[in-house]
């Protein structure tokens, strides 16, 4: 007979005494059971005791948290939170160096586990630390010289405690004083400053940054570019991570009228080209946490551009309008004629005539075609940008099309400014920065104006597709979806170079492009007749079967999950996968990222999937419902789902990717016998349905498909050609 569900078999341990096998019944309460426990080794006082899981992480044992002690877990009987946080609460106030160093590797060690985080934050603990900060460090500056290891690790674990507590977003980041701040911005300041302690204090200056904008402002007055910018000079990722994490953090709650003054100062301190030689063509691979860093930036950079995308064009401000006529005039090679020369109407023929060379939709007052939003003055900064920087492009291709009569002119401003809106909307202009994404392009840190070189190929691009298409006004939009097709193609290659990006696109001509269609047209390549139609319905249950059985076998490989915090860079890591016998889900902590298989046994958790009742997605998530720094970020919501067991708990994920989330969500689904509905299920759905079908059909090739079935022969007069081979 098996046992009750509410009892597990644990084993306990007790430091100097022989671990004991118990049977815990999940009906009583905590406190009873810890006095049973002590009972057994003769402990009194069971109050100042409690349970730990005996792992890596040891994360106390408490009513909510019960359910996951299982069946085989390990468990370590150890001195209560509470307990613990007044014995560490004196320890680290001790007067020997040796003590209080042993007592904060301790601490830092403790406050990752948030019931201890709780008791020593309630015996106002991070005071206490911020004061050590605040004043412990001079009281210790003189032995510094002699004791400079001590030194570093003493700060260090104050610090990576202080960092610990507050990731558990039980104290608001509004509390802490001007002298806390100034100290922790003193240690990122100095030129020599120990590694950890660098790390650490660039971390709490970002959460900060992200977490007040109070704090932002008080930040911003302690902490310059041009004392961040040596940070990045060195050769320890981690820390040049940390900096540009930093960077991104005050570029982000930076408000709208300084972000240009700020983007200016930057640009003055060559944070780019540092960034480049530095950090993308280093020797050192890019991590995918320095990735992330790098899309960031990127994105705000991109974002800057927004308030131009944004703004109309006013046809009355003759500052704008001699943009226009600057355009003219080098297209031409025109001198601006005074008022009095010639008669208004000839002069306002002549204008009329350059415009409609130009291209503009508008001829007589070109200004109007810049009043649609996007792409706003953005369209016309960019055609600027051409005709001075790439003089001779721009008058060839102007000259060249407008010299045309037989309709096949390229129209020079309205391809501008639609390839412009095109390019806002490939590089996602006005968009907040996705929380998982690392899609940052090297080709954009190569040059200051990236995005206005960015036009000037893809303007080039487009005329030469023009050409090559043959195309009228009527093919506009016909063109403009196959230099997209180009220009997406191209960035996919991820070229180091604005010029390898050139080359690329020299290689996906039109007739190129053509090809690539025609490939994967034939590639998913769909017969409408009957019977063909039918042979799909039939061959359907098997391809979807198949699916299924990828999905799960998936499942049982596994996949590591972020734990998405406030202080995204210090994430921790969880993995979960499918038993063999997809019956339970398999799931515990991680110290890191994974690089190789993770065995069953050290997946302490267990859910057995007869317990789950449903799977939920997007924003209809808990942990979608909280809030938090960027947690409500589209990309985000897209990639989050949880799985609802028992009756209001739940296992929430955020898989890494698009593709991992289709594949947990499909194989959830499969489990739980519902349909397998993500893009990806039909997508793999039509690729393995065409192959099959080509497979099935091979020896039909070139042979005509009848509509009807052929009609059934008569019988033989006689059956003596059958015969028995027994």
């Amino acid at each position: 007979m098996p046992p009750p569900a509410d009892i597990v078999k644990v084993a306990i341990e007790w430091p100097g005494a022989f671990p004991k096998l118990m049977e815990i019944d999940q009906k009583k309460p905590l406190s009873a059971i810890i006095k049973e426990v002590c009972e057994g080794w003769s402990l009194g006082s069971p109050e100042n005791f409690a349970l730990q899981i005996a792992d890596a992480t040891n994360f106390y044992i408490t009513e909510k948290n019960r359910s996951d002690i299982k069946n085989g877990s390990i468990l370590r009987l150890t001195t209560s939170p509470y307990q613990t946080a007044v014995q560490l609460h004196e320890r680290i106030q001790s007067s020997s160096m040796d003590a209080k160093l042993e007592a904060l590797k301790d601490l830092a060690n403790a406050s990752r586990d948030i019931t201890f985080a709780q008791e020593f934050i309630n015996l106002d603990g991070i005071s206490l630390l911020t004061q050590m900060v605040e004043s412990g460090t001079e009281r210790y500056q003189k032995l510094q010289k002699i004791m400079k290891p001590c030194f570093g690790d003493l700060l260090s674990f104050t610090l990576t405690a202080f960092v610990e507590l507050m990731d558990h977003s039980i104290v608001s980041w509004d509390t802490f004083s001007v002298a806390f701040i100034k100290k922790i911005a003193s240690f990122v300041n100095k030129t020599a400053m120990d590694t950890a302690v660098l790390q650490r204090s660039l971390a709490i200056l970002e959460s900060m940054v992200l977490n007040s904008q109070d704090l932002y402002h008080k930040v911003a007055q302690e902490i310059t570019i041009g004392q961040l910018i040596p940070h990045l000079q060195g050769t320890d990722q981690d820390i040049q991570t940390y900096t540009i994490a930093v960077i991104n953090a005050l570029f982000l709650k930076a408000p709208e009228e300084k972000r240009q003054e700020m983007a200016h100062i930057l640009a003055q301190k060559q944070l780019r080209s540092i960034i480049l030689s530095n950090v993308i063509r280093s020797n050192t691979p890019i991590n995918d946490e320095m990735a992330h860093q790098l899309y960031v930036l990127q994105v705000l950079n991109f974002n800057l551009l927004e308030d131009r995308m944004m703004t109309k064009m006013d046809p009355q401000d003759q500052a704008q309008r001699d943009i226009i006529f600057e355009l003219r005039r080098i297209a031409f090679d025109v001198e601006l004629e005074p008022n009095n020369s010639g008669s208004i109407e000839k002069r306002k023929s002549m204008y009329t005539r350059d415009y409609k060379k130009l291209g503009f939709i508008n001829h007589v007052n070109p200004a109007v075609d810049f009043t649609q939003i996007p792409p706003g003055m953005l369209a016309l900064d960019n055609m600027l940008y051409f005709a001075r920087h790439h003089q001779d492009a721009y008058i060839r291709i102007v000259l060249e099309n407008s010299s045309r009569e037989d309709k096949h002119e390229c129209p020079f401003g309205r391809s501008s400014i639609e390839l412009t809106k095109m390019l806002c909307e490939i590089l996602k202009v006005g968009e907040l920065p996705s929380e998982n994404c690392h899609d940052f392009h090297p080709m954009f840190f190569t040059h200051d104006r990236a995005f206005e070189e960015f036009f000037c190929i893809c303007i080039q691009l487009l005329n030469k597709t023009w050409k090559e298409m043959r195309a009228t006004s009527e093919d506009f939009n016909k063109v403009m979806q196959v230099v997209r097709e180009q220009i997406m193609r191209a960035l996919t290659a991820k070229p180091n170079s604005l010029d390898q990006f050139k080359s690329r696109l020299q290689n996906l001509s039109y007739t190129e492009i053509l090809k690539i269609r025609q490939s994967e047209r034939m590639n998913q390549e769909d017969f409408q007749s009957r019977p063909i139609l039918e042979l799909r319905e039939k061959i359907q249950p098997e391809i979807m079967e198949l699916i299924k059985q990828q999905r799960l076998n998936r499942l049982c490989e596994g996949t590591c999950f972020r734990k998405i915090s406030s202080r995204r860079r210090q994430d921790k890591f969880w993995y979960c996968r499918l038993s063999p016998n997809h019956k339970v889900l398999h799931y515990g902590d991680l110290e890191e990222s994974p690089q190789g298989e993770v065995p069953h046994d050290s997946l302490q958790d267990k859910l057995p999937v007869a317990d789950i009742k449903a799977v939920i997605t997007g924003k209809d998530c808990p942990h979608m419902k909280e809030k938090g720094a960027l947690k409500q970020n589209k990309e985000v919501l897209e990639l989050a789902f949880s799985v609802l067991y028992e009756s209001d708990e739940y296992l929430n994920f955020i898989a890494p990717d698009k593709h991992e989330y289709c594949v947990w969500t499909d194989g959830l689904n499969a489990l739980l016998g519902k349909e397998m509905t993500s893009e990806y299920t039909k997508s793999d759905m039509d690729t393995l349905l065409s192959m099959e079908m080509k497979l099935r059909l091979l020896d039909l090739e070139n042979i005509q498909i009848p509509e009807a079935p052929p009609p059934i022969p008569k019988e033989p007069s006689n059956y003596d050609f059958v015969y028995d081979c027994n």
